[in-house]
């Protein structure tokens, strides 16, 4: 087996945020391997999120972000489980970045589960014409449907969006990765995107 050398340790603590100890017991067990090793991480950072998601958030920050010519705002709550973790650079870093994502993109809500049902039953009509109208069996057409609803959530829910910073990871990736360094319960609250003379572009809420 690979020697697992302290920089190898320090290297992907640096990539993933995770602490030593756990840096180390993931090269090990995919032999010194650090793509292998950071997959590892990543699934005990969901298991660690699961177990946590049904804790408690009364804590957290408000995250903002105002574009440079000053038009355009938004504002973005963070939550969490403890003032201790809402102080923490990492927790208000993640904060900022998804203000400016919600400038970025205009979500319509944070998750799949707060898609207004009659805009998603319009949009899965709107993907079955389509299906059908390109010929396709009704079989393969529903299953065509189910793929561009996917996408859809990717364009519309903030949480299931590629991160406008790093498109392979989801803003949702990035905030069980965050749960899992920092050993709490999170969750994205209420969003406000303003835009000068145009009132409240979108308003949503996770819960």
């Amino acid at each position: 087996m690979a020697e697992i050398t302290a920089q190898a340790v320090k290297v992907l603590r640096e990539k993933t945020g995770a602490g030593m100890m756990d840096c180390k017991k993931a090269l090990v067990e995919c032999a010194g391997s650090e793509d292998k090793a950071i997959q590892y991480l990543r699934e005990k950072g969901l298991a660690k999120a699961a177990k946590k998601a049904g804790r408690a958030t009364s804590q957290g920050v408000i995250g903002s972000y105002i574009h440079s010519n000053g038009k355009l705002g938004v504002m973005v709550e963070l939550k969490c489980e403890t003032d201790f973790v809402a102080k923490n650079d990492k927790f208000k870093e993640f904060a900022k970045d998804l203000a400016m994502q919600i400038a970025a993109t205009n979500p319509v809500c944070v998750s799949p589960e707060q898609v207004p049902q009659e805009l998603l039953d319009k949009e899965r009509e709107i993907f079955k014409n389509q299906a059908m109208e390109e010929g396709k069996p009704e079989a393969i057409a529903e299953k065509i449907v189910e793929g561009r609803i996917k996408k859809y959530y990717s364009e519309v829910c903030l949480l299931e969006q590629p991160f406008i910073k790093d498109d392979k990871k989801s803003m949702k990736d990035l905030l069980n990765d965050l749960i899992a360094v920092l050993g709490e319960n999170m969750q994205v609250g209420r969003f406000t995107r303003m835009v000068l003379g145009e009132g409240t572009e979108a308003e949503a809420s996770e819960e």
